[in-house]
């Protein structure tokens, strides 16, 4: 089987199929895709609404809740303890197959009338403001915290950890802020790429170190200043000297500490224990290509966020211990061929077109199904009938295929379209990676929302918030705080925001000022740092070395970028 040049129908640029990548279609008995790797990673961020949260009421109990859908959303939404219960059933919502109309078309019906989970939650205790969490505790405003992690607050991504605060992409870590892409760290402040390090501040590329501040590219190394050596006393008397209370000391460390991370030097891509995988941020990894974010996983291709063992996949994001998942997206746990589904959210096996369901088997075109054998579009039947029933779904998906407002085909095969998401563009992931302005997504056909007009009660503006935590009171635990950027930035700014006990109470402990930011401003300025999940063929930056590489470094940005044995030579 040879590799197959394709044009992508959404971009139309070309794109090719391997011939592992026909293997792979062949296995789970798939037609190869139509659109490209990069805009089937758009069409599934499209269905994934992380962090534009709506305050509604419950339809089920009334009462008052955070929710991902706003009160004016087509469908009822529930509160997690309400959708989980047996107080409804979604079979109840069942329709016969139409086979004189598209598939898509009768899919976005049943999905605009079945209830939705209003914050996608499971297993979660003491965590009514977070989005896209499981088996966690104790998370507020963070997205993406899994696997018994604790007391997580403003932060994305954070695996087996405890009381993080203002971080990204964080393992098995304790007591940190502005952590970006870390592992094993403990009492770490603004330490980007770095693992098993203590107690330290400002540190890139670090590995094994302890009380070390304002370093780059360190390994095993104690005491250090701006990568001079230190004894114990010395370097106390040193940090001593800086008043890291203090806002405004703050900010000139961090303009410092920009200017080290501009000068330090980068590996090709952060990839740590991983054979045959391509990508980044790849940790304990085999045979995973163009994954990103991904750790303990194997035979995977096109991964984003892929952990706890996942095998045998490929075009999935945000997925655990599961095998055999095709364009897939949001919270997969110990499922088997899922294809073309959001949130199969555990124990779900041969499933195609399923959102939101639990514990079943052999379901096609199902919303919110729990515990179930073969059911189509929410209604059960047979074995016998459901097998033939399918059969000739797939079929007919090709005969009368569904088209969308810009003429893209989708027939078996493709993920959902965009334009039946339930979420505007611009709430979803897909802004996140793929930015689009209004003019342009609404060109493309997707809806757009215009955020809701915000009317605060500002008691302290941004330049009377203390300076220092020391002259901070508990009293400013009752107050509305002003963002300095006032709604003036691209950053989907509150314009105002409060503070929580526990967050006052971490700041007081570690000694840092109270932000003067509001959650969605820290957030964006920390997602500006990161490397987006895509790869580019370059030169190794060192004088007179040719090798070349893939690396999530794109040709115009800064960094130093070195290949692998350069960056060795040079670091260990």
């Amino acid at each position: 089987m040879r590799s197959e040049s394709k044009i992508c129908q959404n971009c139309k640029k070309d794109f090719t199929i391997e011939p592992d990548d026909f293997s792979f279609y062949e296995k789970i008995k798939v037609p190869p895709p139509t659109f490209c790797p990069e805009c089937r990673s758009q069409r599934r961020m499209a269905w994934r609404n992380e962090r534009s949260l709506y305050k509604r009421t419950c339809d089920l109990c009334k009462k008052n809740i955070i929710a991902m859908y706003p009160n004016d959303f087509v469908s009822p939404v529930y509160c997690k303890d309400c959708w989980y219960s047996d107080k409804w059933d979604a079979e109840k919502y069942g329709k016969e197959y139409d086979f004189s109309r598209p598939f898509f078309k009768q899919f976005k019906e049943l999905y605009d009338a079945v209830p939705k989970l209003g914050l996608w939650q499971r297993s979660t205790i003491n965590s009514p403001y977070s989005n896209m969490c499981g088996e966690c505790k104790n998370v507020y405003l963070s997205v993406s915290v899994v696997l018994g992690s604790e007391n997580i607050f403003y932060s994305k991504s954070v695996d087996k950890s405890s009381n993080i605060f203002d971080s990204f992409n964080i393992q098995e870590s304790e007591s940190l802020y502005e952590n970006i892409e870390c592992e094993k760290n403990y009492n770490c402040q603004y330490v980007k790429l770095s693992r098993n390090c203590i107690d330290s501040y400002f540190l890139i590329d670090c590995v094994n170190c302890s009380n070390c501040f304002l370093c780059s590219n360190l390994r095993n190394k104690e005491y250090c200043i701006r990568n001079k050596q230190y004894s114990k006393e010395d370097y106390s008397k040193e940090i001593q000297k800086s008043n890291l209370g203090s806002r405004k000391v703050r900010e000139a460390l961090i303009q410092e500490f920009d200017d080290i991370c501009l000068k330090a030097i980068y590996r090709y891509a952060n990839i740590i224990k991983s054979v045959s995988s391509s990508g980044n941020n790849l940790l304990n990894t085999k045979n995973c290509k163009d994954c990103f974010d991904t750790c303990n996983s194997e035979n995977i291709k096109y991964g984003y966020r892929c952990l706890n063992n996942m095998k045998d996949s490929m075009d999935i994001f945000f997925s655990s211990g599961s095998e055999m998942l095709y364009e897939y997206t949001t919270g997969s746990l110990n499922d088997y061929n899922v294809k073309f589904s959001y949130s199969a959210m555990n124990h779900v096996r041969n499933a195609d077109y399923t959102e939101s369901c639990v514990d079943s088997t052999d379901i096609f075109g199902c919303v919110g199904i729990k515990n179930k054998k073969y059911v189509v579009l929410n209604k059960v039947y047979t074995k016998e009938d459901y097998e033939k029933l399918r059969e000739n779904i797939i079929k007919q998906m090709g005969e009368i295929p569904y088209i969308d407002r810009k003429g893209r085909i989708y027939k078996y095969g493709e993920f959902f379209p965009i334009e039946i998401s339930s979420f505007a563009y611009n709430e979803t992931s897909a802004q996140d990676f793929f930015p689009l302005t209004k003019e342009e997504a609404e060109k493309e056909g997707y809806s757009w929302r215009e955020p809701g007009e915000k009317i605060y009660n500002i008691t302290v503006d941004s330049m009377s918030i203390p300076d220092d935590i020391k002259d901070t009171k508990e009293n400013i635990l009752n107050e509305v705080l002003g963002c300095i950027h006032e709604d003036k930035c691209e950053h989907q700014c509150t314009k105002a925001f409060r503070l929580t006990q526990d967050e006052f109470n971490f700041y007081k402990k570690h000694n840092i000022p109270i932000p003067n930011k509001c959650p969605n401003c820290r957030y964006n300025e920390r997602f500006l740092k990161l490397l987006l999940p895509r790869l580019w063929q370059r030169k190794c930056m060192k004088k007179d070395c040719t090798n070349e590489f893939e690396t999530p470094y794109s040709p115009d940005r800064p960094e130093i970028v070195y290949c692998e044995r350069c960056y060795q030579q040079e670091v260990y």
